[in-house]
């Protein structure tokens, strides 16, 4: 009789344990893409505020505070040996009515022909100017210098931004490369979504996230993201 109820006993603990057990990779698997998230977005924080940090390298104050979203790929690795390519990991995120938006996360390819050779890392910031800009981020994939026009943007916080190429430009791109910076043109870029780390983060694809002009409060992110955010704000103006 002893013997059963032990058996009973351990069935009982089974069952109970079960619904644990079925949670764990899910749970598992949002704790990393929360751990890679808050990476990125640290990542992605860093380089911002290191470009805004030094004058003759910062995006013109006028033009930053016309974006009306901002993509951020840190250490986007660079490789050319006659064909070249581009690949790397980033956030995209949006001026909202109530600031900027938590950050959407995004992927980015391309390549490129010619005399090349090497291997680096390139950080690249990237603004969003107008709405043809806006609506390809919208898009499943678009390509810079292809469905979106693109232009190098000048730096320093005096830069004149009254060349046509600049005002007509969808996007504004800038990088650093062995520690410096530049604008730079870029062309045959893609950029897509990294749905399956949006889904992970906020059980959403990145076209929802994006598409919510109103936005959220900082506070309602989660907090491994609101450090995106935060920077944007602290470097630019909120039109609300």
């Amino acid at each position: 009789m002893k013997y059963i109820k032990s058996l009973v006993f351990l069935f009982l603990m089974a069952i109970v344990a079960i619904p644990s057990f079925a949670q764990t990779p899910a749970a598992k698997e949002q704790r990393e893409g929360m751990k890679t998230a808050s990476e990125r977005a640290q990542e992605s924080a860093k380089i911002f505020n290191e470009m805004m940090s030094k004058p003759d390298s910062a995006i013109p104050a006028n033009l930053l505070d016309k974006s009306k979203a901002i993509i951020i790929f840190p250490g986007a690795v660079q490789a050319a040996l006659g064909i070249g390519g581009r690949g790397g990991r980033g956030i995209v995120s949006r001026r909202t009515a109530n600031g900027w938006s938590e950050p959407a996360f995004f992927k980015m390819g391309g390549g490129s022909f010619g005399a090349q050779i090497g291997v680096q890392k390139v950080d690249y910031v990237l603004l969003v100017m107008n709405d043809g800009g806006l609506n390809g981020l919208l898009e499943d994939e678009f390509e810079i210098g292809g469905e979106v026009g693109a232009a190098a943007g000048p730096l320093g916080r005096s830069a004149a931004a009254s060349t046509n190429a600049t005002l007509d430009a969808e996007i504004l791109s800038y990088s650093k490369s062995k520690g410096l910076y530049a604008g730079v043109a870029l062309k045959g870029v893609k950029i897509y979504p990294d749905n399956e780390l949006n889904n992970e983060v906020y059980k959403m694809d990145a076209k929802t996230i994006l598409s919510d002009s109103q936005g959220k409060s900082v506070k309602s992110m989660p907090k491994e993201v609101q450090i995106v955010p935060m920077t944007l704000a602290k470097q630019s103006l909120v039109k609300k």
